[in-house]
């Protein structure tokens, strides 16, 4: 069988009947080899994700009060004495945080202390000899460590601005090595890069290294979530993806909660660091037993390798693979040898904005992606922020995801995609502004609302992914998808500086998360349904899918399923929640379709080059 990886660069020439789902069902679609595959590798391999981009949150913790320090005294006083003598006061606003009484302690040495008098008319000067820093969580954080108050307490921001800004990096380059060198090798290099980056971190000794760290640190956050994934959904049939994707979706969220508890022990930033990246050098064992994709080593004429890795699974399902399967990849590998190589059309996002339709279609996609992806990270990066307690606040936020992502699953099935995203988006945004009407001091039920809220919107971003998948045509999905999500993650650039705006207005960031997301929410309903209709394949079916819509579509929660005897295709994706891949799922009543052209074609999203 020496001959089966020969012709790799004829890859693309299988035929599209030769589908591994075919194989599955008998071989197990979920049996103990992809149960073991999933609970002890693929979804352990997801929690760096969260660890190593939320745990930043926690080393930026501020102080509640700060004021100038004085190095050079030479009188002996108490902290609330010295207080009172060296920063300047203001009734309305309490003690000056970022200037001091310019005064020459020498000459006040010599002097009678007790009948000096604070004179608001003495010279004032800018903090020279660092800070004082009162009620932090925390033992130490880059804040107090570097200073980052007064004119420079817009560089904790910036540092969260360059961890989103190494997102659409890494997603490009691990995305070539994904689909050149296979899943298993770009995981290894994702995951080397991400303790690289987390070493740095926590060895930086200045804020600039330390932010170039977090940059270093991003370009692997959503890579190393994908990886696992796709490995997981493509060694699963096709009736168990939906499970695989909200069993993902659940270990994400518990990894969150775990970092809750994790940084409430651990308040020193440095060691942080490295309690939430040096656990994770053991998964470099997974070398020894992490298998790489059947599908991708199908999809690149390795056909050897390919039939080990299914041999191996048959025999821990304790089943067989049949010998037609063996005497098909003979006959395919044949069928390359024989055939020339075809370039295939390939289509760009300026083939989105053509039609009118499309045109339409594709801008209210993006913006109710742009509109999830940032209220999402907004709202967990900004939930340490409300609450009594930083650590409590930020694992509540994590474990109201967990019923979001059942409800919103079963909402799909039973009242279609376009009711239950508008509805969510929505009642989301309403309880974000209404934290506005509270209060200063309902701490308790500014942190309520926000819970709601962030419940919803969990459920809502996990509905637009296969939303967008079904209603970009077959064959420019992949280039749609990466269109809207590059367009979305725009927005996490933007939302640091929307929390950055809570340092003066707590609710003020709720109210602007709140009045995006219900502006998307409101778009949505412009959207055609997709549950039990025919998707589009073509461009030319693109444009006409949803073209006879009106408004009194909006009044309906689901269209008539006339068609519902008709195939139909669920694309399932996912992300950590930035930029995707796409599988197929096919309903119960669904003529099952090849895998192999959607597996091979649209993965290309991961580093798609969108002109």
């Amino acid at each position: 069988m020496g001959d089966l990886d020969k012709n790799e660069s004829s890859s693309n020439e299988i035929d599209e009947s030769f589908d591994l789902d075919d194989l599955l069902p008998i071989i197990g679609e979920f049996g103990k080899y992809q149960k073991y595959l999933l609970f002890f590798i693929c979804l352990p391999a997801c929690i760096p994700c969260g660890f190593c981009a939320f745990n930043q949150v926690f080393m930026t913790d501020s102080p509640v009060d700060y004021w100038c320090a004085t190095n050079n005294v030479t009188v002996d006083l108490n902290q609330t004495e010295l207080k009172r003598f060296t920063i300047p006061y203001n009734s309305f606003s309490g003690y000056d945080k970022c200037h001091r009484y310019k005064i020459n302690w020498t000459l006040v040495a010599d002097e009678n202390f007790s009948l000096i008098d604070v004179n608001t008319s003495w010279p004032i000067e800018k903090c020279s000899d660092g800070w004082n820093f009162e009620g932090l969580s925390t033992n130490s954080s880059i804040i107090s460590q570097f200073n980052l108050v007064c004119d420079r307490d817009i560089y904790p921001t910036l540092a969260l601005v360059a961890l989103n800004l190494g997102g659409p990096i890494g997603v490009y380059s691990f995305g070539i090595l994904n689909d050149r060198y296979g899943r298993k090798i770009s995981y290894f290099c994702c995951l080397t890069t991400l303790l690289v980056g987390s070493f740095l971190t926590a060895l930086s000794s200045n804020f600039w290294t330390w932010a170039f760290s977090r940059v270093i640190v991003g370009s692997t956050v959503p890579a190393i979530y994908q990886i696992p994934f796709i490995i997981a959904l493509e060694l699963v049939g096709p009736h168990y993806r939906s499970f695989v994707t909200v069993m993902t979706c659940t270990f994400y969220s518990f990894g969150l909660m775990l970092l809750a508890v994790v940084t409430y022990y651990i308040r020193d930033w440095v060691h942080l660091c490295w309690f939430t990246s040096l656990p994770f050098l053991s998964y470099y064992l997974y070398i020894f037993i992490l298998p790489e994709s059947p599908r991708w080593l199908l999809s690149k004429g390795k056909l050897q390798k390919a039939l080990e890795i299914l041999e191996n699974m048959a025999k821990t399902n304790k089943k067989q693979i049949p010998e037609w399967f063996r005497a098909n990849l003979h006959s395919k590998l044949r069928e390359m040898n024989n055939k020339s190589f075809q370039e295939s059309e390939t289509f760009s996002a300026i083939d989105l904005f053509r039609t009118p339709n499309m045109r339409l279609k594709t801008i209210l996609i993006t913006l109710n992606w742009f509109a999830n992806e940032t209220v999402y990270l907004g709202l967990s990066y900004y939930g340490p922020n409300l609450g009594s307690n930083q650590y409590v606040s930020f694992f509540l936020s994590s474990l109201v995801e967990l019923p979001s992502y059942v409800i919103c699953w079963i909402a799909m099935d039973k009242w279609g995609r376009r009711w239950p995203l508008s509805i969510l988006m929505i009642f989301g945004g309403i309880c974000c502004i209404a934290t506005v009407l509270l209060p200063t001091d309902a701490i308790n039920e500014t942190l309520a609302l926000y819970l709601i809220s962030k419940s919803m919107i969990s459920a809502s971003f996990l509905i637009i992914y296969p939303f967008a998948g079904e209603l970009y045509p077959t064959e420019i999905r992949g280039v749609g998808i990466g269109f809207s999500s590059y367009v979305g993650g725009i927005g996490l650039i933007i939302i640091p500086f929307v929390n950055y705006l809570g340092q003066e207005n707590l609710v003020l960031p709720l109210v602007i998360m709140g009045i995006l997301i219900m502006l998307g929410g409101l778009t949505a309903l412009r959207l055609p349904e997709t549950l039990h209709k025919k998707l589009p394949a073509t461009l030319d079916e693109g444009e006409v899918y949803g073209k006879d819509w009106a408004v009194n579509n909006c009044l309906v929660y689901k269209k008539d399923s006339e068609n519902s005897s008709e195939p139909r295709e669920i694309q399932v994706h996912f992300q950590d929640k930035t930029n995707i891949d796409i599988v197929t799922v096919h309903s119960k009543n669904t003529k099952r379709q090849s895998m192999k052209h959607l597996i091979r074609q649209e993965k290309k999203q991961m580093h798609v080059n969108v002109t």
